[in-house]
């Protein structure tokens, strides 16, 4: 059983980190339904649009949290690290890809949607640095 198991943070935040993405799916899905292609912008739309990004502000709480509550300054560390990856990731593309929209006209816009999930990309890249640079459980006997 690796040490993430055993610990009763880690196994808080799993919890919260599914109820807050079904909650995010969920979310999405009703704005998706609520909300006509190509509606025209209207006050009545606006709660339905801003919900996904109040649940990202639950992520962000629950991630923090983690923190919070995790008493090895080690995992500590380690969570830091893998949130620290994800950012310079997400900033890395947004900010290359942001410019090179500005000077390449014909290249594909992204809309700023997608920085959440690229956002959650980088977490997965930066678990997979921390797993290759401390061990498959972070160095942790």
């Amino acid at each position: 059983m690796s040490r993430s198991n055993r610990n009763p943070a880690y196994r808080r935040y799993m919890w919260r980190s599914l109820l807050i993405s079904t909650a995010y799916i969920a979310t999405i899905l009703l704005a998706v339904w609520a909300i006509p292609d190509n509606a025209p912008t209207a006050p009545a739309y606006l709660p339905f649009a801003l919900l996904p990004g109040i649940i990202i502000g639950g992520w962000v709480w629950a991630m923090a949290r983690l923190l919070v509550e995790l008493q090895d300054e080690y995992l500590r560390f380690l969570e830091v690290q893998k949130i620290l990856v994800a950012t310079g990731v997400t900033l890395a593309w947004t900010g290359a890809w942001g410019v090179a929209e500005l000077f390449l006209p014909h290249l594909p816009k992204v809309p700023v949607f997608f920085v959440f999930p690229a956002w959650c990309l980088g977490l997965v890249v930066g678990q997979l640095v921390v797993r290759i640079r401390f061990g498959a459980d972070g160095g942790c006997p």
